[in-house]
């Protein structure tokens, strides 16, 4: 940890591999980030621009695309455990970077004899410290953003990139929770959130009206009216209202509104109350059977000014997953993935792997460029509230998803 706060923000990570590699007398080290895609890694390195190979140049600073093809990198990030394998140059281990079961990516090394299980105990705790290395200095650079970005952002894309939360999922006692987004070609305005209280989990997903730079910017209207009013202890009912009230007031585009789901869990009671702003209805999953939740009707936010608003609820029972959806995946050629058929079949999987197993189907349908942005949250309940959790190198070891067959 001195190593890496004596460094620059752009060095921390090559420190902290730095003094892994001579403590271990490691052949080579290197961190390989998740991509924002979600179906590759990106291996970041300093290089020279004198010196030959291939990869994404930023000035010095390469970026190499490591695809998922099934093999043990991807194996480590979806089971978050450690992987080894042996070659002509060595014993190569691939740990995960993990904090809170948000995989940031993986540490890799190549040892020049098969790591004993001290020696594996070592690079998982590095690889974990590794994780709050890279959430502790990606505040003050670029490069491990540019480093994730194979596809070059618009200026929407660029600011609904900013309403989404820093962490796409997170892992408590109590429950574990995924969300992603698959823009469309032209930015549709979805967003995603959630912010944990010590008993109480606030999560939501917003669809803005249109597309593009308007769509993003009343996106960020009702962002920000819905994290303020949250934040100012407002009830659901409240934050419909004041983010109502702000859209009709202040929208770009007249007449610009947003649909939503907004969601408030008791983490001691399983009580889950509900408020659907004209948005598609979230699904829950229990037992093995998928189906919609009838919630009171309610007008998009800044649809009209006088609108009134009311909340429903459903009490989570230990195993039930909710699902909340935007209208991307459910519309025109999306409609075809049979979303509920889909999440029967992925209640195995970890959230953080489901929600882009889901992306993935609708993909396969409606892309291979969307027409609208689609957008998922999934929530697994657990129960057990509690402030300890067992875990490993960041990662709930009980929760992970299986390994993908040989």
């Amino acid at each position: 940890m001195d190593a890496a706060e004596n460094a620059a923000p752009v060095d921390a990570v090559e420190a902290v591999t730095r003094e892994l590699a001579a403590a271990l007398n490691a052949h080579a080290v290197s961190f390989l980030i998740a991509d924002l895609s979600g179906r590759a890694l990106v291996r970041l390195g300093h290089v020279p621009l004198r010196a030959d190979g291939g990869g994404r140049r930023n000035g010095d600073e390469v970026a190499t695309v490591v695809p998922f093809d099934g093999g043990p990198a991807e194996q480590a990030v979806r089971t978050q455990t450690v992987q080894i394998s042996s070659g002509p140059g060595g014993w190569v281990v691939l740990a995960p970077v993990t904090d809170r079961g948000e995989a940031i990516g993986l540490l890799e090394m190549t040892l020049p004899d098969e790591p004993d299980p001290r020696t594996l105990r070592e690079i998982t705790r590095t690889a974990h410290a590794l994780a709050f290395v890279v959430i502790a200095n990606r505040r003050h650079t670029d490069l491990f953003e540019w480093g994730q970005r194979t596809t070059p952002f618009t200026l929407s894309a660029e600011i609904q990139r900013r309403l989404l939360p820093a962490a796409f999922t997170c892992e408590a006692s109590a429950f574990t929770l995924s969300g992603w987004l698959e823009p469309a070609a032209s930015i549709g305005g979805d967003t995603f959130d959630y912010s944990l209280a010590r008993d109480v989990l606030h999560f939501s997903v917003t669809d803005a009206m249109g597309h593009g730079v308007a769509s993003a910017l009343t996106a960020t209207l009702g962002v920000g009216s819905l994290r303020n009013s949250r934040r100012r202890g407002a009830d659901l009912v409240e934050q419909a209202g004041a983010a109502n009230a702000a859209l009709a007031e202040n929208a770009v585009v007249p007449g610009g509104y947003v649909t939503a789901v907004l969601g408030r869990l008791d983490l001691r009671t399983g009580r889950c109350a509900l408020l659907n702003a004209g948005h598609v209805p979230p699904i829950l999953v229990r037992d093995g059977d998928a189906r919609e939740l009838a919630l009171p009707g309610n007008f998009p936010l800044g649809m009209f000014t006088e609108s009134g608003y009311e909340a429903g609820a459903v009490t989570l029972r230990p195993g039930d997953r909710l699902v909340v959806v935007t209208d991307g995946t459910r519309e025109r050629k999306a409609a075809q993935a049979d979303l509920p058929a889909r999440l029967r079949q992925l209640t195995g999987l970890h959230p953080r792997e489901a929600v882009r197993s889901l992306a993935d189907a609708v993909l396969e349908v409606a892309g291979p460029v969307l027409a609208d942005d689609a957008t998922l949250l999934i929530l697994d309940w657990h129960g057990e509230h509690s402030e300890e959790r067992s875990t490993s190198g960041g990662a709930d070891q009980a929760r992970t998803s299986a390994a993908l067959p040989d």
